[in-house]
């Protein structure tokens, strides 16, 4: 994918650190986002929004990792985070936890509302608090989740998420 440089420099370290975590069936999909076509899509311009779950940020970043390209997803998200307009997911079910409303937030960043607005290809994050429970779900199209923090360690979790898009 070619296209803004900083949603590039995001995007490239993401993929092989995604490649790098689970090269096995979840590759299937990061095989669609990496051949989706390599034209640029409009930039979002309004500009980003907060939630108060973001203040676990910062240490769900502070993570200690061994991997270079997981240290690059990092460092590259911390350049475009500012720009992201996190939402709540407004359905969820018992298996979320009490705290769920508040203690979450979901930022896209290539795809439906993202800084990129994209059909081939949806790209973005969640962080949840200490002690969240996500809910369940199941929709189209497929996920995958890499995991950028420890709950425990870090006092937050950071996750991206690809899917191969409409």
């Amino acid at each position: 994918m070619q296209g803004d440089p900083d949603l590039q420099s995001f995007a490239d370290p993401a993929l092989a650190a995604f490649g790098e975590a689970d090269p096995g069936s979840e590759a299937r999909a990061l095989q669609r986002i990496a051949g989706a076509p390599a034209t640029p899509a409009p930039r979002r311009d309004r500009p980003g929004s907060r939630l108060p779950v973001r203040a676990h940020l910062e240490a769900a970043l502070a993570v200690e990792t061994d991997s270079a390209a997981l240290r690059r997803v990092i460092d590259s998200f911390r350049a475009i985070e500012s720009d992201l307009e996190w939402v709540r997911r407004m359905s969820f079910d018992e298996s979320a936890s009490a705290n769920f409303v508040d203690g979450h937030a979901n930022a896209m960043i290539l795809g439906q509302a993202g800084l990129e607005n994209r059909r081939d290809v949806w790209f973005g994050v969640s962080l949840l608090a200490p002690h969240v429970r996500y809910t369940d779900h199941s929709h189209a199209p497929e996920e995958t989740y890499l995991v950028l923090s420890d709950t425990a360690a870090a006092g937050g979790t950071i996750g991206a998420l690809s899917t191969p898009g409409g």
